[in-house]
């Protein structure tokens, strides 16, 4: 017999705490024993300096060509490599990078930015208006999983050595924020064919060794002249939290993401920060819409019936988070609150299911879960759990991270699977996935007025009549629930107390040319 998904969730609790206290014991023990006992995880991790940083990440970027992939653990990476045209600062606002300054025609059908003088990639090549429109006609024309964000460039005019304009063959309203993504980032096209290996940018760091699955280490590019005040970056790859939080403890890291329930870890300790900070970006059980029940709003409906979200989000992330009701982080300005659309109701969820011809164990649906990210392996546990006591059997299967973006996301083989969406800066590259012919729409969701209304949006100068379309698309996705929509999530980052400097952004990078280590005042 099933277990309710009220003892599921209390057995969730009971084990969260168990498994804290738990940890403190064997951090204690770890502690004591680290001088004499090397374990596998401090084999990845280089000794500290007073020039290094050491950041843990769950995953190995899938390459370094930020042109040619679709992964944030690339983008995390590669903001440190490349540079694009214009950056984002904490808030949002569109800053200088490559680009020190630029003019938007009357008309919005052109844009002309003036690159920073005397810019050169690591290989020690010119990083002028010539290699730039080379890099954006390689992202245009290539098979970029982004080259369709930018089928609004007609053409791109090198006017002389430092600068570019870009003519538009439509308006796009959303145009300059498009500049500012890690996707777009300026690449050595000399260099196309390697880049995934050996990346080459002209940004503050460049690589200097690769260890799949182990670490990656960037060192300072010789040619940037930008303020840099970190020698040596190594991003270590630890899917495993614990073995993260006991490196920390022993001065093996500098910077780690860790779970709301592990927070007390390093409450009260001088050695440590927190930062408990808001994301601009949404997690979400995805649905395929072309799988056999999943083509059936009713089904797809009594799903949202039968998850509680807030029971969910306390289950598997302690509460650090806010539930969703649409594809729409709360801290963007368009957002409306939709949770109310399908509350958790496990009697209306198996109502609907009767009403489209499902009894109890009828529906069949294989949920995969990526590996490397064992959140979403416990979100995906608990939704299956709540989905078969309203009489839904689901099949889990566990699948590298690799396989998940080839199979699923690519391949769109799937039923339903558990994962985070990076933040975008304006709501139609937030929901633009949503388009019934896009690359990125792996729900295969297809709506004729969700169509429309993003065309609408992309050519509509005025903020208030954009503002009224985003609430509509929000409403058209609450309504026919392509997926279900859990949370926007608080993510809490540890790091190193002598380290300033370290900030999150709306948008998947990390800046590490702004760290630094404080400086011992004077006695």
């Amino acid at each position: 017999m099933l277990f309710s998904y009220r003892i599921l969730i209390y057995s969730y609790f009971i084990m969260r705490r168990v498994c804290t206290v738990t940890l403190v014991i064997i951090l204690l023990f770890v502690f004591l024993i680290s001088c004499s006992k090397d374990s596998a995880a401090d084999s990845a991790i280089a000794e500290t300096s007073s020039s290094s940083v050491r950041m843990a990440v769950a995953v190995d970027p899938d390459g370094l060509d930020p042109q040619m992939s679709a992964s944030a653990s690339t983008f995390q990476v590669t903001s440190n490599i490349y540079e694009t045209l214009v950056t984002v600062d904490e808030n949002g606002n569109i800053v200088p990078c490559l680009a020190e300054s630029w003019i938007i025609a009357d008309d919005g059908l052109s844009m002309t930015f003036t690159l920073r003088k005397g810019a050169m990639f690591s290989d020690g090549d010119a990083c002028d208006a010539d290699a730039v429109a080379a890099s954006f006609m390689r992202l245009i024309s290539t098979s970029s999983a982004r080259s369709q964000d930018y089928s609004f460039i007609s053409s791109v005019d090198v006017i002389d050595e430092c600068t570019i304009r870009f003519m538009f063959s439509r308006l796009d309203v959303t145009a300059l924020a498009r500049f500012a993504y890690p996707w777009s980032a300026v690449v050595d096209t000399a260099h196309a064919d390697s880049l995934r290996t050996k990346p080459v940018g002209s940004g503050p760091y460049m690589l200097s060794s690769w260890t799949p699955q182990q670490k990656l280490i960037l060192e300072k590019n010789p040619y940037y002249t930008g303020k840099c005040s970190i020698d040596r970056i190594e991003f270590v790859i630890m899917s495993d939290m614990t073995s993260a939080v006991t490196a920390m403890k022993n001065g093996l890291l500098d910077i780690i993401l860790i779970t709301g329930d592990l927070a007390e870890l390093f409450e009260g300790d001088d050695d440590f920060t927190i930062h408990a900070l808001p994301t601009n970006g949404l997690q979400l059980m995805a649905m395929n819409n072309k799988s056999k029940g999943l083509d059936d709003i009713r089904v797809r409906m009594a799903i949202n019936h039968a998850v509680d979200k807030k029971a969910l989000i306390e289950a598997v992330w302690w509460g650090y988070g806010e539930p969703i009701g649409s594809h729409f982080p709360v801290v963007l300005s368009e957002y409306i609150d939709m949770n109310g659309r399908y509350p958790y109701d496990p009697d209306k969820a198996r109502e609907l299911l009767a009403e489209a011809g499902y009894g109890e164990g009828d529906l069949h649906l294989r949920m995969f879960l990526p590996k490397n990210y064992q959140e979403y392996v416990n979100a995906g546990q608990v939704i299956a759990d709540m989905l078969r006591s309203v009489g839904i059997d689901v099949d889990i299967q566990i699948v590298e991270w690799a396989t998940w973006l080839s199979d699923i996301y690519n391949g769109r083989d799937y039923d339903l699977t558990v994962v985070g969406h990076t933040g975008r800066l304006d709501s139609y590259s937030l929901l633009s996935r949503y388009r019934s012919d896009a690359s990125e729409n792996y729900f295969n969701y297809a709506d004729d007025e969700m169509d429309d209304l993003l065309d609408e949006y992309i050519v509509e100068p005025d903020a208030d009549n954009r503002t009224e379309i985003a609430h509509r698309m929000e409403e058209i996705l609450a309504e026919d629930v392509p997926a279900l929509y859990i949370q926007d999530p608080i993510q809490i980052y540890v790091t190193d107390s002598s380290l300033d400097g370290f900030r999150t952004y709306p948008i998947n990078i990390f800046r590490m040319d702004l760290l630094e280590y404080k400086q011992e005042p004077d006695l």
